[in-house]
């Protein structure tokens, strides 16, 4: 299939690479840029928890940052915990892979810690953790040190759209998704960015695109890239 990825520039890359090496061919569209966030960490802190890659390298270079790396990180899955451990964290332990998982692990494993626990975040989030944790007695506190921001929609996307060889995109977020449809519009090929068949992770970044009036959406049973590649191969089918 021909597939768009519109994730940043580094997670694009990687997806892009894993499709490629199940012969389809990408186009890479960041339509999201992610910037890091300047925030406080100082406190006593029981562990850190993170449920995106991109956490651990936005407070890479942050001397308050840094003094988090000897605690415990609980990851939302394997790609996060890699990126925890390449930042410089040590004893981290991934979940399967959603927030339920991470949930239950950490009620595992934490469950007598007497300081709470710090929350890496993103601005935009789909699911409260720390009132998750807090069911299961857990306290944990939250601090955003990273935000997606809106890029401008590629050129190359929109000739791609226009000349009818795209055959689906693959969202990743209601952001981007938003971020699609808008970006679309603004070039003039809403109508065909539409027509496209659409991947995406989760039934709220399918939202916008439903909203909008595309007729071809598939879910990815969970929230990781491994399901949505799979959607992708049954839709193909």
């Amino acid at each position: 299939m021909r597939l768009v990825v519109t994730r940043p520039q580094s997670d694009s890359e990687r997806t892009a690479a894993a499709l490629r090496a199940r012969g389809h061919e990408v186009l890479v569209a960041p339509l999201m840029r992610v910037e890091p966030v300047a925030g406080n960490f100082s406190g006593g802190w029981g562990g850190v928890i993170i449920t995106s890659a991109n956490a651990p390298g936005a407070i890479a270079d942050s001397p308050a940052g840094k003094a988090l790396f000897k605690l415990p990180l609980f990851a939302v899955g394997r790609r996060s915990a890699d990126a925890a451990r390449q930042a410089g964290f040590s004893n981290v332990t991934a979940a399967g892979g959603d927030v339920r998982d991470l949930v239950k692990l950490i009620a595992e494993r934490h469950a007598d810690a007497s300081a709470p626990l710090l929350y890496l975040a993103g601005e935009d989030r789909a699911a409260d953790l720390v009132a998750e944790l807090v069911v299961h007695d857990i306290a944990a506190e939250m601090a955003v040190v990273y935000r997606a921001a809106s890029a401008l929609f590629p050129p190359a996307l929109s000739a791609a759209l226009q000349a009818g060889e795209v055959d689906a995109v693959l969202h990743f977020s209601k952001r981007s998704a938003e971020t699609y449809l808008a970006g679309a519009a603004q070039a003039g090929v809403a109508k065909q960015a539409l027509a496209v068949r659409h991947i995406c992770l989760s039934a709220q970044a399918a939202e916008p695109l439903a909203g909008a009036g595309a007729g071809r959406i598939a879910i990815a049973p969970r929230p990781d890239e491994a399901a949505l590649i799979a959607s992708l191969e049954r839709a193909q089918g």
